[in-house]
């Protein structure tokens, strides 16, 4: 079946959303429609629809001329299985002692190795993007300074990988959050699929609005590998849920972003601890003072 996307921009929220609103209402009607803040400091919004029938490209430009939108790009995807095509492309990765594979390469793992079994139809989050990489090779590290992590939180879980990896190390229950349903029920089928259950809880968030998070505080390692700007906003949190000596590993910062974001988190009360470039992410790792 062919997929077909709509895609534009414009500038501020309500504008975005009422646009998206708008074109819910399109025939042939789209199959969704998702409206975004571009995270560039640019105060930007993009709203793009899927749609499984060519859409109305006549009305479309008629939304972004009531709007003030820049003309609608329409593009047809071409048909792909996608399990297939992650299954080829993505390959095992090692971050230090971590091993993140699909179960078509468990023949793969190294004696000695920890494993993190992330499926290929669920392959967000792997290791194969800098971020989650470079948060696993930080949490390796940590555990090769000599660091137990007794209280763990992985803020904007995705797939958990993080949680599970500090699960796979250490002997106590690690926490995962997300804002996102069907990131939570992802993390959670990972969670058994590594006989992890009862070690990872995951629960629906946002930040650390969550009864179960607030009682295992404060902690003493917090994942967030999110991106910038509410890795900035969850400065303040992330200081009053860490206790002193604690550790955050920040992921989801492009290169050039790192700065503002030590910046944020030394007002929190936060050192660098270790800072690593692996391609154009920054991952940091932070120490409470």
């Amino acid at each position: 079946m062919p997929t077909f996307t709509a895609l534009t921009t414009l500038m501020g929220k309500e504008q975005a959303e009422q646009l998206g609103e708008a074109m819910e209402r399109l025939i042939p009607e789209p199959t969704g429609v998702g409206v975004f803040e571009v995270e560039d400091g640019s105060g930007l919004w993009e709203i793009g629809g899927y749609f499984t029938e060519a859409p109305d490209e006549a009305g479309l430009a008629v939304l972004a001329a009531a709007f003030g939108a820049k003309p609608f790009a329409v593009s047809e995807l071409p048909e792909t299985d996608w399990v297939a095509h992650v299954k080829r492309e993505l390959a095992p990765v090692e971050a230090g002692r971590f091993f993140v594979y699909g179960s078509h390469d468990a023949d793969k793992l190294p004696e000695g190795a920890e494993p993190l079994l992330i499926e290929a139809a669920m392959a967000f989050g792997t290791g194969h993007h800098g971020t989650t990489l470079g948060c696993l090779k930080a949490l390796d590290r940590l555990a090769n300074e000599g660091f137990v992590g007794q209280s763990v939180a992985d803020i904007g879980c995705g797939t958990a990988v993080l949680a599970m990896g500090a699960a796979r190390i250490w002997p106590n229950v690690v926490m995962a959050s997300d804002i996102d349903e069907v990131a939570v029920d992802v993390a959670e089928a990972n969670v058994a699929a590594n006989d992890l259950v009862g070690r990872v809880v995951c629960v629906e968030a946002a930040g650390f609005g969550h009864p179960d998070l607030a009682a295992k505080a404060p902690y003493d390692l917090i994942f967030a590998n999110i991106l910038k700007a509410p890795l900035i906003d969850l400065a303040p949190d992330m200081g009053g849920n860490i206790g002193a000596a604690g550790h955050a590993i920040l992921s989801g910062i492009l290169n050039e972003q790192a700065d503002e974001v030590v910046a944020a988190y030394d007002g929190a009360g936060f050192d660098v601890h270790t800072r690593e470039e692996i391609g154009e992410w920054t991952t940091l790792t932070l120490t409470k003072r």
